[in-house]
């Protein structure tokens, strides 16, 4: 059916024939060319609608605008990011989902970014799909994500943009202490006071030149040189100030983000039996209990009260809401404190159910 047999315009053909040389006149030229233009675009603008192929606007239950954007923009987008089919056809997804507008804002925006995933991630997990099908579907919505964060260029050029609770590296001599930033909205750096293994406080001298470390969000590291100003205390927390910069450098880019975490698990050694193509895993029954402090679906470090070599194997299990996890994964460094044993793993294999139920937590997916 044609766009004319649906809206019939009602018009005597004649009535628009050209008068004869006689009787032209440029005015009654012009007035014919108008009327055909209005037409001609009236059918233009009704088959690019009915196509989808302009913004259409609504107000949500959110409170925010809802439309669809062009194929073009979500094409060209996907394009510089390097995603694939399945990712692309993902992204267009979550922004229809949550009615985004303007794709190229939301990627760069990283709040409202997770706004739409977190909708699209609970859509899926509410789908009549089969059981499979939605494990597949999620872990193709954390790597479409994972892609768009590690595309992100960070706008970060001074300590003033940190946010609160970010966790810092402070190297001191030979030692490496871990604080979290209170706040850098002042004149100086706020952050916790620095404590050793044993928790008590580590007193740097005032006027003490420290590097720090850090991680943004969005997987970017940064270092900057600042020195020591004093000690305070804010809502009963001992804190430590530091000196702002605005010469932070830019480290490197972790390849999926991390989130700090206090996790109860449990490692189970693993060693291979046999050669060749009759080698085989062996778990080993004895347990060591542990607390998992950080973690990505590429790795993660974890408290043992046992010494642990480099380069061993451990099954490391744990549950995350009525989620049972577990993964293989390797020491690639242990240091020892205390009567404890901190070790940095990177996981071999991790099934595409855990990889899921661990971005969820990472990415805060998963909140009601």
């Amino acid at each position: 059916m044609t766009i004319l047999s649906l809206f019939p315009l009602q018009v005597n053909v004649r009535n628009f024939q050209m008068p004869s040389a006689e009787e032209a006149d440029p005015t009654t030229a012009i007035w014919f060319l108008l009327v055909i233009a209005v037409i001609i675009g009236f059918v233009v603008i009704f088959n690019k609608t009915k196509k989808g192929g302009f913004n259409r606007t609504k107000t949500t239950s959110t409170g925010g605008t809802s439309g669809l954007f062009s194929g073009f923009s979500l094409g060209r987008i996907a394009k510089n990011i390097g995603l694939n089919g399945e990712q692309k056809r993902m992204l267009n997804f979550v922004f229809k989902s949550d009615y985004a507008t303007d794709p190229e804002n939301s990627i760069n925006n990283p709040a409202l970014l997770d706004r739409h995933f977190r909708r699209a991630h609970r859509l899926i997990e509410q789908s009549q799909s089969s059981e499979n099908e939605i494990q597949y579907k999620l872990a193709v919505l954390f790597s479409t994500r994972n892609a768009l964060e590690n595309s992100v260029i960070s706008g970060m050029s001074s300590t003033r943009q940190l946010k609160d609770d970010t966790p810092l590296s402070i190297t001191f001599g030979k030692d490496k202490l871990s604080v979290n930033v209170i706040s850098a909205k002042s004149d100086l750096i706020i952050v916790d006071a620095p404590k050793n293994v044993l928790g008590s406080q580590i007193k740097i001298l005032k006027g003490t030149r420290v590097s720090v470390m850090f991680f943004t969000k969005s997987n970017k590291g940064f270092s900057f040189e600042t020195r020591v100003t004093g000690y305070s205390s804010k809502d009963g927390r001992p804190t430590m100030e530091l000196v702002h910069s605005n010469q932070l450098r830019f480290l490197s880019q972790r390849r999926f983000r991390r989130k700090q975490a206090h996790i109860a698990c449990s490692l189970f050694l693993v060693y291979v039996e046999g050669s060749g193509k009759k080698q085989r895993l062996i778990v080993d029954k004895r347990r060591i209990p542990g607390n998992i402090a950080d973690i990505s679906v590429g790795g993660c470090s974890a408290k043992v009260t046992a010494p642990v070599q480099v380069g061993a194997r451990f099954k490391i299990e744990f549950m995350h809401k009525d989620a049972n996890v577990a993964v293989l994964g390797q020491v690639l460094r242990s240091n020892r404190t205390g009567t404890n044993t901190i070790i940095h793993v990177r996981f071999l294999k991790v099934s595409q159910k855990s990889m899921n139920t661990i971005n969820a937590f990472v990415y805060e997916y998963g909140k009601d």
